[in-house]
């Protein structure tokens, strides 16, 4: 798409914020207006809008991209898409841990029993762990628990949460950066610890890197999204 715009604004609506190019408002992929529930998260998108090139390049604008999930994917069956993200309850990262080496095991227990520590107290549950790659079920109460705690959220925050969740393959460490126990760069270097190791031990091949620096940046920018919906003091969700 070629920019047709000059300046991208937000416009105040009640109790959602839109974005404006040259006085229209965006919308969706759907054709449904794009209104955000915090000015900060408006205000983020509309520089995007404002940033772009004479080539307008989607993976440039995250945050638009997100708003757009939410509206269009998210809400029209929260419940369903809850349920998706909730299934990593049973098959988190973090309870999964290497044979070895040692110098492996020590660092993923280092990193990652401190996201599970906080998880069994925010939410009252426990966690089985295995080494190895078998699948190992969590207790159902746990499940539960967590399935809940998802599907609380509303339709922006999944939105948000959803790429954490699926780029990390941990629902906790999500968790963890949508209530700000962990800053989200913290939590990055949790869930990828395993591909850096192997980067470590096979040598930074340039492809191998590359796709890692961008599962960072969309982490990130998912990060940022869920800290742009906080940003008015609004209690989670």
């Amino acid at each position: 798409m070629k920019r047709f715009w000059k300046a991208a604004e937000v416009v105040e609506g009640g109790q959602s914020f839109g974005i404006a190019l040259d006085g229209r408002p965006v919308k969706t992929p759907a054709r449904v207006e794009l209104a955000v529930p915090t000015r900060a998260l408006a205000e983020a998108i509309a520089a995007e809008w404002n940033g772009a090139g004479e080539t307008v390049d989607p993976r440039a604008m995250p945050l638009t991209g997100l708003a757009n999930a939410a509206i269009d994917r998210v809400a029209p069956d929260k419940n369903a898409f809850a349920a998706g993200l909730a299934r990593y309850a049973d098959s988190d990262l973090t309870c999964y841990r290497a044979e070895g080496p040692e110098t492996l095991v020590a660092r993923q227990a280092e990193s990652w029993d401190v996201l599970l520590g906080w998880a069994r107290r925010r939410y009252d549950v426990d966690f089985a762990c295995v080494s190895g790659v078998m699948h190992m079920p969590q207790p159902a109460e746990t499940v539960c628990k967590l399935g809940h705690a998802v599907a609380a959220l509303d339709a922006f925050r999944l939105a948000g949460l959803s790429p954490l969740v699926t780029i990390g393959g941990s629902l906790i460490a999500a968790l963890a950066v949508l209530e700000e126990m962990m800053p989200a760069e913290d939590a990055w270097e949790a869930v990828s610890l395993d591909d850096r190791w192997q980067l470590e031990q096979w040598g930074d091949d340039p492809e191998a890197r590359a796709a890692l620096d961008g599962r960072r940046r969309d982490f990130l920018a998912a990060a940022r999204f869920l800290e742009l919906l906080s940003s008015d003091g609004r209690p989670i969700p």
